[in-house]
């Protein structure tokens, strides 16, 4: 197996292929990463989610970075990290065109509102379902793959 830097369209095609990525966020020197369905569109990648932990953190620290990962087998596989900030898509006017964006970006994926809207019951306590659209704007990607030597 050799390990390679993945070029900048072999990160594009993963970006658009991925569904599932995982979101790690932090907030007063604490790190915190969650899965959550993207998709990725020219300079941001869209989600949906409801308000919780990971929302009050990407709002008190809006820098974030994602990974997505695609795994053939232990010695052929694909891995890109997303950095960038994190943008709350509000019902506010100047919000209403990018959050149409997301939702008909993420309408294109089965079920992409699961499980971030479904009841949730922590601690005896159901949770309640605070729909938030947001977009991360894309500062940085690097990707790494696994390949089988020859």
């Amino acid at each position: 197996m050799i390990i390679k830097e993945m070029t900048q369209q072999e990160i594009r095609g993963l970006l658009e292929r991925a569904t599932i990525g995982r979101l790690a966020c932090a907030k007063d020197d604490r790190p915190y990463i969650v899965p959550l369905t993207f998709a990725y569109h020219t300079v941001f990648l869209y989600s949906f989610t409801t308000a919780g932990q990971k929302v009050d953190f990407m709002r008190a620290n809006p820098h974030v970075c994602v990974e997505f990962d695609e795994i053939s087998a232990t010695n052929n596989w694909q891995s890109v990290i997303v950095t960038g900030k994190f943008e709350e898509l509000t019902k506010e006017p100047d919000h209403i065109d990018s959050r149409n964006t997301a939702h008909a970006l993420l309408n294109k994926r089965a079920e992409w509102w699961q499980p971030a809207y479904v009841k949730t019951v922590i601690r005896d306590h159901e949770r309640a379902l605070e729909p938030v659209y947001f977009r991360i704007s894309i500062l940085e990607t690097t990707g790494h793959k696994a390949v089988k030597s020859e």
